[in-house]
């Protein structure tokens, strides 16, 4: 046989359902669960065993698996101890077996037996509501899970032996009043959250000027090297000019290149006649 209870895991601010399935069956003692926990979801089996322990009830030598389904769904968090703690107590005949039907479980244990306070009961609260379920969590969530609806049926329990007496009748968990929490020692005093917010404005404010002081010396920087590639870009220039007076037109160099070659050949020519004028026996002639 299978129990289930009702729980949920988080997503952010949203509760999801969660269905807490317990199984003791014939086997070599064991204890799994299974469902994608996580460590401190893996770590309940040893604070349920001890917090049954502790409340005079012992695990039976069987093989005990809990599921945890939506198989998919991460699970992670303390507050799975109460549910699976509650699945066995039904399983093994301590609570009636339909006694957890249509209740949202949520808490963590102690090794005691004690159930502690968990984060995100408003939230399991206000889900199990819109399921039409009630809400079974620690005593010290209560005040909390009572915001939820005036209608809803709140059992907020201190420890395994309570909500096992509730269950059987011997003692009645009266339904808890929302409350807001109530912060021990003097109230904090206005001018001290002003002298707070002035020491955080005046970071920003030095930080502020720290920065514009930054982008000013970057400024001139950039400005300062743009003028010196401006200098140096008008020198270059006027050198240019300069060596292009002192050098003759290009005209007037390729006339004089012109001439000097023809002389050249000139002359060649000159030496050709003369050379064949001695071979042949004929006199030089002068020009």
């Amino acid at each position: 046989m299978v129990q289930r209870v009702s729980t949920v895991a988080f997503e952010g601010i949203e509760a999801r359902a969660v269905d807490v399935q317990v199984q003791v069956a014939p086997g070599i003692p064991a204890f799994n669960v299974v469902g994608l926990p996580d460590k401190a979801v893996s770590e309940a089996r040893e604070r349920v065993r001890a917090a049954l322990m502790a409340s005079g009830l012992a695990l039976p030598a069987r093989r005990i698996t809990v599921n945890l389904a939506p198989a998919d769904l991460p699970k992670e968090g303390s507050h799975y101890d109460l549910p699976i703690a509650l699945g066995l107590m039904a399983a093994i005949g301590a609570i009636p077996h339909d006694a957890l039907g249509g209740y949202t479980v949520l808490g963590e244990l102690g090794l005691d037996g004690s159930i502690a306070a968990v984060a995100g009961v408003l939230p399991a609260a206000i889900g199990a509501n819109s399921r039409g379920e009630g809400l079974i969590c620690p005593a010290g969530c209560g005040p909390e899970a009572a915001w939820a609806s005036p209608e809803m049926e709140i059992i907020a329990a201190g420890s395994l032996i309570q909500l096992a007496n509730h269950f059987k009748g011997t003692q009645v968990l009266s339904r808890p009043q929302p409350k807001i929490l109530e912060v021990d020692g003097p109230a904090l005093d206005l001018a001290v959250l002003q002298g707070l917010a002035q020491r955080i404005q005046h970071p920003g404010i030095e930080l502020r000027q720290f920065v514009e002081k930054q982008h000013a010396l970057m400024r001139e920087r950039d400005f300062a090297r743009l003028g010196a590639r401006a200098a140096a870009g008008q020198r270059s220039h006027a050198g240019g000019m300069m060596g292009a007076a002192e050098r003759p037109p290009r005209r007037q160099r390729a006339v004089a290149d012109f001439a000097g070659n023809r002389g050249n050949h000139r002359n060649f020519e000159q030496f050709g006649r003369r050379q064949r004028r001695q071979d042949r026996g004929q006199p030089r002639r002068e020009h």
